[in-house]
């Protein structure tokens, strides 16, 4: 746990080397001391004045316990980058929501943010909304929808998104696989321009 720390650090202070805002020289002097508790006490308050990037880093480090596991900062931090368009963090917000950790369990709040990272072409924001469609939650149950953006994910590359993508086609009629693949193309077009 304690290189996933040193890693997490070593990422976010390559991405910020040029920054000169106050508390960054001390959070790189303290990881280059391998004091990551002083690192992240410096780098916290930057993501609270809205660094780009920094806040979603953040978020992975309450959500994944790097610091100390507290969902609730996690959801904090996701929602800051989330709300700038971040989709890394549109994504993580709307697992957040889904599972329930740091905020009440919200499937409506959870398709929410899966879509907007899912329609900038997140693959894994993309299967989980297929699957909300697939199974009525947050949305309405609707098989061409699901259909639609498990091929998206599919179409990336995702095995597990293939795979459910066949098995919802098999409770589909034909035009409704066709509709499917027609919207799946539209967005793949949309996505290009």
């Amino acid at each position: 746990m304690a290189r996933l720390k040193f890693l997490f650090f070593a990422a976010v202070l390559a991405g910020f080397t040029a920054l000169a805002y106050a508390g960054f020289d001390d959070g790189k002097t303290a990881y280059d001391r391998a004091d990551t508790a002083k690192a992240y006490e410096e780098l916290k308050p930057l993501a609270e004045q809205r660094f780009a990037g920094l806040q979603a880093d953040l978020g992975v480090t309450y959500n994944f316990g790097l610091g100390s596991q507290e969902y609730g900062e996690a959801v904090k931090f996701y929602r800051g980058e989330a709300e700038l368009g971040n989709i890394g963090a549109q994504y993580h917000l709307g697992l957040m929501y889904a599972k329930g950790r740091g905020v009440p369990q919200d499937y409506i709040e959870a398709a929410k943010w899966y879509r907007k990272a899912a329609e900038q072409g997140h693959a894994d924001a993309q299967h989980d909304l297929g699957v909300m469609y697939l199974d009525g939650e947050g949305v309405p149950q609707d098989f061409v929808q699901a259909h639609m953006w498990l091929d998206l994910a599919a179409a990336q590359g995702d095995r597990k998104s293939q795979q459910l993508r066949d098995e919802v086609a098999g409770k589909m009629t034909a035009s409704e696989i066709a509709e499917a693949q027609r919207l799946a193309s539209e967005r793949r077009r949309k996505g290009r321009d």
